[in-house]
């Protein structure tokens, strides 16, 4: 199926692996024109030659400033961007009554300030386009709390809101906003030494390999998402084939949450 994405810029943020990685890789092998991004310069690279990119950036978008330069570099070097993938985050295992107003705000400036600042950035241009998709990567828990993930939770809601109002303001102008909520997905958030399966371990009695098994038979389909069937919905609404798709909160949970929005 052709998604029509032959030769837009997307940018892909937080791209230098798991879902970013994924999405970038899916969108170039689409045609498509691609910017990844992270905060470690070799890592970037590193990602925009697996991904076969055309540009990669590397800053930290929780800092004010970042995501307008971000989108002021990707402009000049290959023009407007079409289609922004908020994808960069945090997240981690914390009670609730042990986070910090520091740990509440860092969290809030990378998972809902980048994607606020990522979006007022690209809007002239696709508003002079009179076209522009804008998907932003939310999670299960931004639709039924975690209680272990307290500020994780939070901004992730706090996504899906965006996404909607961005979705109300901006259609007028030809512009689509989408978000996506995963379940737990292989990526190095879960995966990596010290993430998310590690520190379920550590506050518990299981291993890490229980814990893995444990939640992946958590969900209906019993097995967590990989991270290239995250992306294909991505880059779905990324597409004309979804050109009648604005304000949607599109769940790829493998069932986690029983709701049907």
């Amino acid at each position: 199926m052709d998604l029509g994405l032959e030769d837009r810029i997307c940018l892909v943020t937080g791209s230098t692996a798991g879902i970013g990685l994924e999405t970038a890789r899916l969108l170039t092998a689409e045609g498509a024109r691609v910017v990844v991004n992270g905060r470690d310069p070799d890592r970037v690279q590193q990602a925009r030659a697996e991904a076969g990119a055309a540009l990669g950036v590397a800053c930290d978008l929780s800092e004010p400033g970042a995501a307008e330069a971000l989108v002021a570099e990707t402009t000049e070097a290959l023009g407007p961007v079409a289609c922004l993938v908020n994808n960069v985050g945090e997240a981690y295992q914390v009670g609730f009554e042990e986070l910090t107003d520091e740990q509440w705000d860092a969290m809030w400036q990378l998972n809902v300030m980048s994607y606020v600042r990522c979006i007022r950035a690209v809007l002239p241009g696709m508003k002079e386009a009179k076209a522009g998709t804008i998907v932003n990567v939310s999670s299960t828990a931004g639709k039924r709390p975690s209680t272990g993930m307290p500020n994780y939770s939070v901004t992730k809601a706090a996504v899906l809101s965006l996404s909607r109002l961005v979705a109300d303001l901006y259609a007028r102008h030809g512009i689509r906003c989408n978000a996506v909520a995963p379940g737990p997905t292989a990526t190095p958030a879960w995966l990596a030494e010290g993430g998310l399966a590690d520190q379920q371990a550590a506050a518990s009695i299981k291993t890490r390999l229980e814990v893995l098994e444990a939640v992946g038979a958590g969900r209906p389909l019993g097995r967590l998402a990989e991270p290239e069937e995250i992306a294909s919905v991505i880059a779905f609404l990324c597409s004309e084939r979804a050109s009648y798709v604005t304000g949607s909160a599109w769940s790829a949970d493998g069932g986690t949450v029983p709701i049907i929005i």
